[in-house]
């Protein structure tokens, strides 16, 4: 009886996927990076293109390592060797630099909106006041991470969840308001086959990488796949086609619901403009829904409460998680300077969280320079769409690996029995991964272009110099 309870449903495992994958703020940034409607043939590309084979390729690397709890490092570690596998649990951490990074300003976004309830309080004061106020929730809350404190742990689960319900209520909601409201003042979208075609042009190549960016992240549901009730090999990729399909409604219907209410012409009139939209794009979404229910700024307010608890709550668990990941594992550790691995009285790696208090206040306080809080917001979603990707390369090397030892692995589930598609799978979504990330890099703004090539070139530089201070304090010891 135990045993089954501990089986999953295929779509129990969808809706975790799709609550863990998709969030409201994926369908914002489409929208205003993407020209508004335009944005639906991108959503539809990515996700038959790219997320649908990336999803079954997780679910085969999880039932051929079913027993290795630490994900994609541990499947690094299987299919190559220790060093391999310490650089890819590097670049785990080192992505969440530049989030770490942005859950201050978002926090500190959530909390004006929360008060002033206007974009224009926030935006107007000066950069450097706003970067030394991140700086400071920031170095706090790397406190909390080295008193072995992490209280926000649960409220990040709790808002997570609660963002996502609001998401799907915005949807619905939107959906049903000219019914309940005729005189609302919606706007009229025009379908015509010219307007729903993007434009393919350098604009469009560069901003991939917010796309690739959203719907990462599904080998989070590896350790599910052998926990499945029924044949594996049947009802998990049932319910990763089933999560995609939810993704695409959503990303669809959200695209039309902001269609609705936003016009594309306004958002991209100037770079100012479109800095706030893409700052404030959520917020003003919830308040004009508001406003068509007759009940003013309240659905705005409790949609800020949770994006507030959600960002401040990540930025510790951020802080502390993937440090623990890339420390804690004996058989990575062993490439990092041994001053990075000690612990204070409270179990946490006091020196590696001074290393993040250095990279990403250098990213906090770099930004002092920019002119504007709501460029800060853009600059950061753009860095992050660069940044966090770089960790699913691993997730298609471990699987290119894995194929090319095709009979060395035992698995209940495998993406495609025929080893050529599978490979030829695993080396496409590696390219387009790898294509969205460094063209993404270019930018009209020199700051951003700026930060978005120092950033990976410091981190990456860092990743490969740490084992070779490593070696060196191994060799005075031997």
């Amino acid at each position: 009886m135990q045993d089954s309870q501990k089986k999953i449903k295929w779509y129990m495992l969808c809706f975790m996927a799709f609550s863990t994958l998709w969030g409201f703020g994926n369908v914002v940034n489409g929208f205003v990076f993407f020209n508004g409607i335009q944005v639906i043939f991108s959503w539809v590309l990515m996700f038959v293109l790219y997320f649908i084979p990336y999803a079954l390729m997780v679910g085969e690397l999880g039932s051929a390592f079913k027993d290795e709890g630490g994900g994609v490092t541990s499947w690094m570690r299987a299919t190559t060797t220790d060093k391999i596998a310490y650089y890819a649990g590097w670049t785990y951490w080192a992505v969440h630099i530049t989030y770490i990074a942005s859950k201050g300003s978002g926090g500190l976004k959530a909390l004006s909106w929360m008060i002033y309830h206007n974009a224009e309080f926030y935006d107007s004061l000066p950069t450097v006041y706003v970067q030394i106020a991140t700086l400071c929730i920031f170095l706090f809350f790397c406190w909390v991470a080295s008193r072995g404190l992490n209280p926000l742990k649960k409220l990040a689960t709790i808002a997570g969840s609660s963002m996502f319900i609001m998401g799907i209520l915005y949807i619905l909601m939107m959906l049903a308001a000219p019914k309940i409201n005729p005189n609302g003042g919606y706007l009229k979208m025009d379908w015509s086959f010219d307007n729903i075609i993007p434009t393919f042009d350098m604009k469009y190549f560069t901003s991939l990488s917010i796309l690739v960016f959203a719907v990462g992240g599904i080998e989070k549901m590896s350790p599910y796949v052998n926990n499945m009730d029924g044949d594996p090999a049947k009802e998990f990729p049932k319910s990763m086609i089933f999560a995609a399909i939810m993704v695409v409604v959503s990303a669809i219907f959200g695209t039309i619901a902001m269609g609705m209410m936003f016009d594309p012409t306004i958002i991209n009139a100037d770079q100012a403009t479109f800095d706030s939209y893409a700052a404030n794009g959520a917020y003003w979404a919830f308040q004009k829904l508001g406003d068509y229910y007759g009940v003013g700024n309240l659905i705005m307010v409790i949609y800020a409460l949770c994006n507030m608890i959600g960002q401040f709550s990540t930025l510790v668990v951020s802080i502390d998680a993937p440090l623990r990941m890339l420390l804690d594992d004996d058989r990575t550790n062993k490439f990092i300077p041994r001053n990075l691995l000690k612990k204070n009285k409270y179990g946490a790696y006091k020196n590696g969280i001074k290393l993040v208090v250095v990279l990403s206040g250098s990213i906090i306080l770099a930004q002092i320079l920019v002119p504007g809080a709501a460029t800060v917001l853009r600059q950061l979603t753009k860095l992050n769409s660069i940044m966090m990707p770089l960790r699913y390369l691993w997730v298609f090397l471990a699987y290119i690996y894995l194929r090319k030892n095709n009979d060395k692995f035992d698995r209940e589930f495998k993406f495609s029995k025929n080893n050529g598609v599978a490979l030829f799978f695993g080396f496409w979504c590696f390219l387009v991964t790898a294509f969205c990330c460094v063209l993404g890099m270019a930018s009209d703004d020199p700051f951003q272009l700026k930060l978005n090539i120092i950033t990976p070139v410091v981190l990456i530089a860092l990743g490969v110099i740490l084992p070779v201070i490593r070696a060196k304090e191994d060799k005075k010891l031997s």
